[in-house]
């Protein structure tokens, strides 16, 4: 695999039979694209050939992930199986939907671009084309409604809350309100939070021109805002440093069924690391960021399965559209493990110390 940077395999239909397709992506920026047909005599032969040779490979499902890493040195490490296979097991696996995704050669999204709200976002003309700046944009917001299509399971049938905290322009809002309302045909009660008065004003206007009457913007602290019907869904999209951590903590005080959140900026770990083990990283300003990023996000993890929840770091969109890729994802755990929530929070505990010292 000298040339291929990196292979994407999904579960497909081809003509109606049940297929991996594989795409892969080579150093001069081709994209080719290969079906192995799961009755196939040569099936296992032929993936072993077409991913065998890889040094890292990461296997996601909707109830987790494990990685796969070979060393230089042939060494094999297997990092997640025994999580993911006990998270399959507390997901019930059977239940979940087997259906395959058809083979398109066009990307199936859940919005198309003609939605009203897209166009009064500005995110589409009034023939509802996406215009060129947006694309990124387009495939983010239908990135999240994939998401948020995963874990439906795990949300409660019928009228559904949901809060946006540190909402900012909304294009979430409005695609969650409009998924929910117009594509599911559920009757949602959604709130908005965010500080900045001209965006919730303009929110709210944009709101009552598409008649989204259970959709309303407030202006205000999100440590302050309080609602009498506790929301199963919090989303959160780009909060910046530890908005997000204030955004895990509301979710989870109020017992939400489902957490997706995708940090934005993160700096207060990066002013706080006080680790002489790790000061041959943190001595490289790049990499002292990149640490910081990942440790604070594992952190954060880390608190919300001592709140109950299963949790999982899983990749937003392509990372060329974004630096900020991380999706931060929790499920609350239909049955609560005493034992387990004290060990992970005990966890948590030594990290803070061990990354911050006596900052922790």
């Amino acid at each position: 695999h000298a040339d291929i940077l990196r292979a994407v395999a999904t579960l497909r239909s081809v003509g109606n039979r049940s297929a991996v397709q594989i795409e892969s992506f080579t150093k001069d920026n081709k994209a080719l694209h290969k079906n192995i047909f799961l009755d196939s005599a040569s099936f296992e032969t032929d993936i072993k050939n077409e991913i065998g040779g890889f040094m890292q490979i990461n296997l996601i499902t909707l109830c987790g992930e494990c990685e796969y890493k070979r060393s230089k040195s042939g060494n094999d490490t297997v990092l997640g199986f025994d999580k993911l296979l006990r998270a399959l097991e507390a997901y019930e696996p059977s239940s979940v939907s087997s259906e395959i995704k058809k083979n398109n050669n066009q990307k199936d999204y859940i919005l198309k671009g003609d939605e009203p709200f897209l166009k009064l976002l500005g995110v589409s003309d009034q023939n509802g084309r996406i215009h060129d700046k947006k694309q990124a944009k387009f495939r983010q917001i239908n990135r999240f409604l994939e998401h948020i299509r995963d874990v439906l399971k795990f949300l409660p049938d019928g009228d559904i809350r949901i809060c946006d905290l540190c909402c900012g322009k909304s294009y979430l809002s409005f695609a969650v309100y409009h998924y929910f309302a117009n594509v599911l045909g559920r009757k949602v009660t959604m709130t908005g939070v965010d500080l900045k008065k001209d965006v919730v004003e303009y929110c709210s206007d944009v709101a009552g021109k598409l008649n989204f009457d259970g959709l309303e913007f407030i202006c205000g602290d999100i440590t302050k805002y309080e609602t009498d019907v506790k929301p199963q869904l919090v989303i959160s999209l780009h909060a910046c440093d530890t908005a997000t951590d204030i955004v895990l903590e509301k979710a989870a005080e109020w017992k939400a069924d489902v957490i997706l959140s995708t940090p934005c900026c993160h700096h207060e770990l990066n002013h706080k690391l006080n680790c002489p083990e790790l000061e041959f990283i943190g001595k490289y300003s790049m990499l002292r960021q990149k640490l910081c990023d990942a440790a604070t996000d594992a952190m954060r993890l880390k608190l919300l399965e001592a709140n109950g929840y299963n949790t999982d770091a899983l990749e937003l969109i392509d990372p060329e559209d974004t630096p900020k890729n991380i999706m931060l994802r929790a499920i609350k755990r239909k049955r609560s493990d005493k034992k387990a929530e004290e060990k992970a929070l005990e966890e948590y505990k030594n990290i803070r110390k061990y990354l911050m010292g006596e900052e922790a």
